[in-house]
C-alpha cells in the first residue's frame, strides 16, 4: 500500500494509483520502521523536500475534514414545506385568502413560518456535528522538512512527513512511531479506554494490530500526549486517518425522525382526509336539497378552516419549547425540540461506561501491605479529601501498632509516587490517571509528593511487554544511597522480589508467600479493581516487596439509583466500554446491571457477526466490552432493527457516530468533547445520569399534553361538523352561521386550546412504561373519550336549538342561544381535557394559570359578541337574559361532570394495576404492608 507521489524527486517514481492510497494504520503497525519509510519514500533524518511535499499535498489534499455544503440554505428551507400537515395548512391559508378572511390567513401563515423555521434551524444545527471534527486537527505542528525542524499549519502535513510530538501536544495526523522516549498518549476520547497508552516503536504481530488498542507503535490524529516525547512518519491525513473513518461514518448516517414527527405526519394525513370527506358530503347533501350553492360553499369553507388544525403545529412547537426551557433549569440542554418528547419513547439506553456511569477519575480504594494488613480509603478523585480505615487488625492491637501499620501503608504509596511522572495542578491532572490516583492516595495519607525528595538517575517506562515501571534514584540528602523503585503487575514485581517485610523485619520470600500475595491480588481484581504491586531495593533483581493497591474508576454519585429507576420504568440499560471484561462486569455489578450468569459480549465477537445476527441476541445482553466506534454503531442499529427507541450516552469522539445515529444522543457537558456535544441531541450539563430521568418525565408529560390538546380539538371539530351535517340531513336551518363557526375555530385553536400544551407535567407519568412508537396520537381510548364528549356537545346543542325553534322560524336569539351553548360546552370540555385520568381537584384549578386566563378571556370575548352592537351585526346575535345563562351553564357543565365520573373509574383501574405490579416486582413492600 503505497502513499507517495508521481515522480518523487530523489526517490524514483510511483504511479498515480499508488500515490492516491495512504497506508492503513493496521498495516503500518505490523511493518518495520524501515519498510514504512521505504514505502512512503521519505528520510528519517532529512524529511521530505518542500517541493515534494507540495506535490503530495496537491494529490492527497489538506490534512483536515472537508465539509461540503450539498444544497444552498434557501433550498433546505423550502424542503421543510414538504410535509403533509404544512401542505394542509397552506391549503387552508389559500382558502381563507380566497374568501377574504384575512385574519385567518395571517394566523395560519404565522403558524407555518414558526414551524418551518424551527425545523430548518434543527437540521442546520445537526450538520455542525461534522464541522466539530475539524477541531481535532491542531492548528500547528513540528515537522522535519528539508533537513530543518519547522513549525507550520498542521493542515499542510502529507504522508511521509516526519513529525515530532511532546507532552501537551495533540497528535496532528496518524503516525508510525520510530522514536518514543517515555511516550504516553491519552486515547480515551478515541478508544474509550481511560488509561493512557505507553508507546513503543517495534513492529507488532498481525494478530495484535486488528484492534486500535493493540497498535502500540501508532499515534492517532486528535489524541493527546500525556508525557514523554516521540518522532514518527505520517501515514494518514484528513479523511484517510482513523478519525477520518469516523467522519465518513457520520456523513453516511442521518439522524432518524423522532416518534413525534412521525405521529404528526400521520395525524395530518388522517385529519385532512376525514375532514374533507365529511365537508364534501355536507356540501353535496345541501346542493341536492336545493340550497344555494354559494351559501353551501361559504359553509364548506368555514368548516374546512375549522376542521384543519392550524393551531396544532403552534401548540406542539410552544409545548416543546417550554419543555426545553424546563429541562434547561434541570441542567439538560436540548438542541432539537422534538427530542424532548422522544425521551418519553426511549426503551433502551446505551450508556458509555467511562465518564457517564463512572467518574473517569482513578482512585485508590484498597492498600494491602507485605505483612497482609489491609486498609480501605474513602473519597473519590485526585484532590478529594478522604479517610483511611485499617481493617484485619486484632481487637487487642495497641495504638503504636496501628501507627506502625500506617507507616507500612505509607511506604506502599510512597513507592508508587516515586515511580511516577504525574503531577496534580490547579488545572487538574497532568499524566496517567493511575499515577494520579497514587498521588491522591498520598494526600489522604498526609504524604507530600515523595518523588520531589529523590533525584532520578534512570527510568524504565511501563510497556505492554515488561508490565512494570522502574526508576533508579537517590535521596537528595545522600547521593551515595542509590535505590530502585518499581510498580506494576503483581507477577512481574514478585519475579524481582527476594524479600518482604513483616512487622518491621525483613524475611526471605518463598513461593508459598508469593501465592498468598497472588490470592490477595486476585480477590481485589475480582471486584473490578486494577491491582498494582510495589517493591524497592538496591538491586534490580533482588528487591523487597512492599505491598499492593487496588485502583478503581468509581461510579458516579447517584448512577446506581438512576440505573435502577430506569429499569423500574421499563427502560433497558446496556453498558458499552472499551475496558476489559472483568472491569466491565465489576462496574456493572455495582450498578445493578449485571448478575451472576449474565451475558456479556466482546468487540471481537461483534466484529464477526452482522447486524441481523446481533439483533437476534442483543435484547438479552447488558454488557459490551472492548468496543470501538464501529461496534457502537452496530449495537445501536441492531436495537433499532428490533424496533427499539434508543438513547445513547457518551462523551468521546469515539461516541459521535453512535450519538448521531441513535434516536436520541446524550452527551456529557463537563467531560464531553466538542464532537460528541455537536453530534448529540441533548447535553447533560452536570454529567449526571439522573438528569435523564427528569428528561424522560418531561418527554412523557409533553406527549400527554399534546394528546389532551388533540382530544379537545377533535371533540370540537367533530361536534361542529356533525351539527351542520345533522341539520342538513334533517332539512333544518344551519344552527351556526359561517362567522360563528369561525369564532368557534378561534377558540378551538386559540388560547384555551394552546394553554393545554403548557399544563405542568404529571409526575406519575414516570411510573408508566415508554410509549410505543407505533402508537398514533389518535388511539382507541382517545377516540372513545373524544366521541363521547362530542356526543354530549351535539345532543345538548341540538336540544337547545330545537327548543328555541319551536315556532319553526330561525331568529337571531335561536342562533345566539345555540352558539353560546356550543362555546360554553367548549370551555367545560377544555377544563376536563387538562388531564386524562386525574380530577381537576387533584391537579388544582390554579396549577395552570395560563389556562385560567385563556378561558376567562374567551368568555369575555363571547359576552362582547353577544352584547356589543357592532359585533351583534357581524355575528347575527342578540342579548341574552341571566336565566338563559343559568340554563346554559347547568346544561353545558354535564360534559365536565361526566368526564370527572369517567376519570374516577380510570383511576381505580390504574391503582389496581399499579398495586399488582408492585406485588410482582417489590414483594417485600407487600410484606411490610401486611405487617
Amino acid at each position: 500500500m503505497a502513499a507517495s507521489g508521481k515522480d518523487l524527486k530523489g526517490f524514483g517514481s510511483l504511479d498515480k494509483a499508488a500515490m492516491m492510497s495512504q497506508l492503513h494504520s493496521g498495516d503500518a503497525a505490523s511493518m518495520s520502521v524501515r519498510d514504512v519509510k521505504d514505502l512512503l519514500r521519505t528520510d528519517l533524518e532529512y524529511g521530505l523536500q518542500s517541493e515534494e511535499a507540495r506535490r503530495r499535498l496537491h494529490v492527497h489534499g489538506p490534512n483536515n475534514f472537508d465539509i461540503a455544503v450539498e444544497e444552498p440554505l434557501w433550498k433546505k428551507y423550502l424542503d421543510q414545506f414538504n410535509n403533509p400537515l404544512i401542505l394542509l395548512l397552506l391549503a387552508s391559508a389559500g382558502i381563507s385568502l380566497f374568501m377574504r378572511q384575512f385574519d385567518d390567513a395571517i394566523s395560519i401563515t404565522v403558524a407555518i413560518i414558526i414551524v418551518v423555521t424551527v425545523a430548518f434551524v434543527q437540521e442546520y444545527r445537526s450538520e455542525k456535528s461534522l464541522e466539530a471534527l475539524t477541531k481535532l486537527v491542531p492548528p500547528k505542528c513540528h515537522c522535519l522538512r528539508d533537513g530543518h525542524m519547522m513549525t507550520f499549519l498542521a493542515q499542510d502535513l502529507v504522508p511521509g512527513d516526519i513529525i515530532h510530538i511532546s507532552i501537551g501536544d495533540r497528535v496532528p495526523a496518524d503516525i508510525r512511531l520510530f522514536e518514543a522516549s517515555g511516550l504516553c498518549i491519552d486515547e480515551s476520547s478515541f478508544t474509550g479506554e481511560i488509561e493512557p497508552v505507553n508507546k513503543l516503536t517495534e513492529a507488532q504481530p498481525l494478530a495484535q494490530v486488528s484492534s486500535l488498542s493493540g497498535q502500540t507503535n501508532m499515534a492517532f490524529m486528535g489524541t493527546l500526549v500525556r508525557c514523554g516525547q516521540g518522532k514518527g512518519i505520517v501515514i494518514g491525513t484528513g479523511q484517510e486517518s482513523e478519525f477520518g473513518e469516523i467522519f465518513k461514518m457520520m456523513q453516511a448516517e442521518e439522524a432518524p425522525k423522532t416518534p413525534l414527527q412521525k405521529s404528526m405526519d400521520t395525524l395530518g394525513k388522517q385529519l385532512s382526509f376525514y375532514s374533507f370527506v365529511v365537508i364534501g358530503i355536507i356540501v353535496i347533501i345541501g346542493w341536492i336539497q336545493g340550497r344555494k350553492i354559494l351559501d353551501m360553499f361559504t359553509i364548506g369553507v368555514s368548516l374546512a378552516v375549522a376542521a384543519i388544525p392550524e393551531g396544532l403545529p403552534i401548540v406542539v412547537t410552544v409545548t416543546l419549547a417550554i419543555g426545553v426551557m424546563r429541562m434547561a433549569k434541570r441542567k439538560a440542554i436540548i438542541k432539537k425540540l422534538p427530542v424532548v418528547e422522544t425521551l418519553g419513547c426511549v426503551d433502551v439506553i446505551c450508556c458509555d461506561k467511562t465518564g457517564t456511569l463512572t467518574k473517569n477519575e482513578m482512585t485508590v480504594t484498597h492498600i494491602i501491605t507485605s505483612d497482609e494488613h489491609h486498609a480501605e480509603l474513602s473519597g473519590v478523585g485526585y484532590n478529594s479529601p478522604g479517610d483511611i480505615r485499617v481493617v484485619h487488625l486484632s481487637s487487642d492491637s495497641e495504638h503504636d501498632d496501628v501507627d506502625r501499620y500506617m507507616s507500612s501503608f505509607r511506604k506502599v504509596i510512597e513507592i508508587g509516587c516515586i515511580c511516577s511522572n504525574a503531577e496534580i495542578t490547579q488545572d487538574g491532572l497532568l499524566g496517567s490517571p493511575t499515577e494520579g490516583a497514587l498521588l491522591g492516595a498520598a494526600g489522604k495519607l498526609k504524604l507530600m509528593d515523595p518523588k520531589h525528595d529523590y533525584i532520578r538517575q534512570e527510568e524504565w517506562p511501563f510497556s505492554s511487554d515488561t508490565k512494570i515501571m522502574m526508576v533508579k534514584c537517590y535521596h537528595f540528602l545522600n547521593k551515595n544511597d542509590t535505590m530502585y523503585f518499581v510498580k506494576g503487575a503483581i507477577e512481574r514485581v514478585l519475579d524481582r522480589c527476594s524479600k518482604y517485610k513483616v512487622n518491621g523485619s525483613t524475611e526471605t520470600m518463598t513461593d508459598k508467600q508469593k501465592d498468598v500475595y497472588r490470592i490477595h491480588a486476585h480477590s481485589l481484581g475480582q471486584t473490578g479493581l486494577r491491582v498494582l504491586a510495589m517493591a524497592y531495593g538496591v538491586e534490580k533483581t533482588s528487591m523487597t516487596f512492599a505491598g499492593m493497591v487496588g485502583i478503581m474508576d468509581p461510579p458516579r454519585e447517584g448512577a446506581r439509583q438512576a440505573v435502577q429507576m430506569l429499569l423500574g420504568m421499563g427502560v433497558k440499560v446496556k453498558m458499552l466500554t472499551g475496558d476489559s471484561e472483568d472491569t466491565a462486569k465489576a462496574v456493572a455489578s455495582r450498578l445493578g446491571l449485571f448478575a451472576e450468569g449474565g451475558i456479556s459480549l466482546s468487540g471481537e465477537y461483534l466484529e464477526e457477526i452482522d447486524i441481523a445476527e446481533l439483533a437476534k441476541i442483543i435484547d438479552n445482553i447488558s454488557i459490551f466490552y472492548r468496543v470501538t466506534p464501529r461496534h457502537k454503531l452496530k449495537i445501536v442499529k441492531a436495537l433499532q432493527a428490533n424496533h427499539h427507541v434508543v438513547g445513547m450516552t457518551g462523551d468521546g469522539v469515539n461516541d459521535a457516530v453512535a450519538l448521531k445515529t441513535a434516536d436520541i444522543g446524550i452527551s456529557m457537558g463537563k467531560t464531553g468533547t466538542d464532537v460528541s456535544k455537536e453530534a448529540a441531541d441533548m447535553i447533560l450539563v452536570d454529567d449526571d445520569l439522573s438528569t435523564v430521568l427528569a428528561a424522560i418525565e418531561e418527554g412523557k408529560g409533553i406527549f400527554y399534553n399534546i394528546k389532551n390538546f388533540v382530544r379537545f380539538q377533535l371533540s370540537t371539530s367533530i361536534a361542529a361538523l356533525s351539527l351542520v351535517a345533522i341539520a342538513m340531513v334533517m332539512h333544518l336551518p344551519n344552527p351556526l352561521n359561517a362567522m360563528q363557526i369561525l369564532w368557534i375555530n378561534i377558540i378551538m385553536d386559540g388560547p384555551p386550546a394552546q394553554s393545554l400544551g403548557v399544563e405542568p407535567v404529571d409526575h406519575d407519568v414516570l411510573r408508566q412504561p415508554p410509549r410505543k412508537v407505533t402508537d398514533n396520537i389518535i388511539t382507541r381510548n382517545l377516540m372513545i373519550n373524544t366521541l363521547s364528549s362530542s356526543l354530549i356537545i351535539i345532543i345538548g346543542t341540538l336540544w337547545v336549538f330545537h327548543m328555541e325553534m319551536e315556532d319553526g322560524k330561525i331568529t337571531p336569539r335561536d342562533t345566539t342561544m345555540t352558539f353560546t351553548c356550543f362555546v360554553l360546552f367548549d370551555m367545560f370540555n377544555a377544563l376536563s381535557c387538562r388531564s386524562y385520568s386525574k380530577s381537576i381537584f387533584q391537579i388544582g384549578l390554579s396549577s395552570n394559570m395560563m389556562f385560567i386566563y385563556a378561558v376567562v378571556g374567551s368568555i369575555v370575548g363571547q359576552l362582547l359578541v353577544i352584547y356589543l352592537p357592532p359585533l351583534q351585526k357581524v355575528f347575527q346575535t342578540e342579548a341574552l337574559h341571566l336565566a338563559d345563562f343559568a340554563l346554559l351553564l347547568s346544561l353545558t357543565s354535564t360534559v365536565f361532570v361526566l368526564s370527572e365520573i369517567r376519570k374516577y373509574f380510570i383511576r381505580r383501574s390504574e391503582n389496581r394495576m399499579l398495586h399488582l405490579q408492585e406485588s410482582i416486582f417489590y414483594p417485600e413492600n407487600m410484606h411490610e404492608d401486611i405487617r
